[in-house]
């Protein structure tokens, strides 16, 4: 197989040739950055950022280069494979894979119900349109994303006290800390450049809160160490600060706070005196920071975070997240210049009702939504399918390039539940540790040899981005997800649910907005008309249609309705150690690995 420093060689190598670019997204994280694919006589070339996508900005990170790679990988899968009974793999062919599995599948479904099926996958934008139309065709509710490895608590906190996520306005802030998040360790290339503009024109001071000294400190005008696992008790503490010498944005909180005197008396025992002794920072420093921030507002924000510090690792992560919002709320800073920034995100048209008609809705409801009432709609926690097939009633699981067995915490107990489960399916570019637990093993092609899906992006400008097959497939027994789960489908007899290409799906997501195919291809990107400007909501996505210091929801769920101190789980005995995770500049969780080299 030729690797991939001979192919840029071909490519590259003097003399005639048709050359052309395709854009495309990157696939090296969930990131999707627009980038364009240079080839040359059909053979991969090189990769340019796209200049017009808003997250590359006309550059790639070293992995969005390095990731290309994996097209010409010598551990890709190359063709389906089925595991036997002593554990080894053999291949099977196409027909044969959709047949056994079909079989499979429907008798487990049959017996148990379409409660017994599950599918989880890590976001990708074929899957995330494929992946639910597949489970509701089949009767199941049951679709979770990784969430519940990387950022589920604190999304599921942003949900309950603002009414969804936020994104900080840093371009224009004066003053920004960030909480275990490293822009610079693998993120988007404008969010990279966004911080270090900043950090060069001295206009805004940065604050980095990280156990670790991350490579975004080098961008920061203050590193501020603190234990693993307390950051609450630092919010906690500034929010102390703010409200006890009255600093904070009076107007917003009479106006658009719900509970905030159930919160005022709260966190009368949380002074920085209090949080130095838990979290390890001086509380001269704490009050330092709340005084910088009530300065500089509207125009400061604490930045959301991701998974790092309170995505999902701790006890506290989603009180963490809550305590966030409600400090970016005493600043006042919700939709305002240099703040914190309601996400949206642009909607596609309604597709033609007789080319794609939607699958009824599941008459059971997911597995773990009574059990976890306030994760995200959009994400559930894949941990209640992991901990219904320990308990037997999970039958059949599905992944999509999601190693739960190596990549989501707890791998004995994954690989127990998976050994639990009568069928498990992993569709993956190479094999991972979850693909060699499961039964049948499903190889897509690489991300520059497919279509996908339309895919939209918010904020401040509304944008459609596309990613085109830019190369012929390499391994002819490699396919696209959206051909797989067309063919699987009709072997499962929900075909009329798939029945048609990605071209076709593509050309009539973009006819609903009034756009071609021929547009998106030509720049990459179409930019939609945007309602977005400045200025403070009128009203919130929450029950109380305000930002909710104190939830009736919350409450309901078990936990406490105020936002209040809650301590990690676990703390290191005497000669133990915290252990720490955080982004990698050279690696994607363990998708950019492969267990078999």
């Amino acid at each position: 197989m030729l690797r991939l420093q001979a192919r840029v060689r071909r490519a590259s190598a003097e003399g005639p040739g048709e050359l052309k670019r395709t854009a495309s997204l990157c696939n090296g994280c969930t990131n999707k950055c627009g980038l364009w694919i240079n080839t040359k006589d059909g053979e991969f070339a090189t990769l340019d950022g796209n200049p017009d996508n808003a997250e590359s900005a006309g550059t790639l990170c070293a992995r969005g280069h390095g990731f290309a790679q994996m097209t010409y990988s010598a551990d890709r899968l190359t063709q389906p494979m089925k595991r036997m009974e002593n554990g080894d793999f053999e291949p099977i062919s196409w027909e044969n894979a959709y047949a056994e599995i079909s079989e499979k599948l429907t008798m487990i479904i049959a017996e148990n119900g379409p409660e017994s099926f599950a599918f989880i996958r890590d976001g990708r934008p074929a899957i995330d349109w494929y992946a639910p139309r597949f489970v509701a065709a089949l009767g199941s509710a049951n679709l979770y994303t990784h969430g519940a490895s990387c950022n589920l608590s604190s999304q599921s906190a942003y949900r309950a006290t603002i009414g969804g996520g936020f994104s900080a306005d840093i371009a224009n802030s004066k003053m920004v800390m960030f909480i275990g998040r490293s822009y610079a360790d693998g993120i988007t290339p404008s969010a990279v450049k966004a911080v270090a503009d900043l950090s060069e024109s001295g206009s805004c001071k940065i604050v980095m809160v990280d156990p670790r000294y991350n490579n975004t400190c080098n961008f920061a005008d203050q590193w501020v160490p603190i234990k693993p696992g307390t950051d609450l008790a630092l919010v906690l503490a500034m929010s102390h600060v703010l409200i006890s010498e009255e600093l904070y944005d009076k107007d917003f909180v009479r106006d658009h706070v719900l509970g905030f005197y159930a919160f005022k008396k709260e966190i009368e025992q949380f002074p920085p005196e209090w949080a130095s002794e838990i979290c390890g920072v001086p509380a001269e420093t704490i009050a330092t920071l709340a005084h910088e921030m009530a300065e500089a507002a509207p125009a400061a924000v604490i930045e959301p975070s991701w998974r790092a510090a309170f995505g999902c690792a701790h006890q506290n992560s989603f009180m963490t997240g809550r305590a966030v919002a409600a400090f970016n709320a005493l600043l006042g800073n919700y939709g305002k210049e240099g703040g914190a920034l309601l996400s949206s995100s642009p909607s596609l048209g309604e597709l033609p009702a007789d080319k794609f008609p939607n699958p009824p809705a599941a008459q059971v409801g997911r597995v773990g939504n009574a059990e976890y009432p306030l994760a995200a709609p959009g994400m559930g926690t894949c941990l209640a399918a992991l901990q219904a097939a320990l308990d037997g009633k999970m039958k059949a699981m599905f992944f999509y390039q999601s190693n739960a067995a190596k990549g989501y915490a707890n791998p004995k107990v994954w690989e127990e539940g998976l050994a639990n489960c009568e069928l498990v399916v992993d569709i993956d570019v190479q094999m991972s540790e979850t693909a060699l637990l499961a039964d049948y093993v499903l190889p897509e092609c690489s991300y520059l040899e497919r279509m996908e899906v339309v895919t939209p992006h918010g904020g401040k400008h509304n944008t459609l981005t596309l990613r085109d097959k830019a190369i012929e497939i390499i391994h002819p027994e490699t396919k696209p997800v959206s051909q797989i789960f067309t063919e699987l489908s009709a072997a499962l007899g929900i075909g009329q649910y798939f029945d048609f290409t990605i071209e076709d799906l593509v050309e009539a997501q973009l006819a609903s907005v009034g756009a071609s195919l021929d547009e998106i291809r030509e720049k990459g990107v179409i930019e939609l008309p945007s309602t977005f400007e400045y200025g403070t909501p009128k009203t919130f996505a929450t029950p109380s249609g305000k930002v909710e210091f104190f939830s009736v929801t919350v409450g309901r769920a078990g936990l406490s309705p105020v936002i209040t101190w809650q301590d990690r789980k676990v703390h290191p005995e005497e000669g133990e150690f915290y252990f720490v995770g955080g982004k990698q500049a050279v690696h994607s969780h363990t998708m950019t690995t492969s267990p078999i080299t």
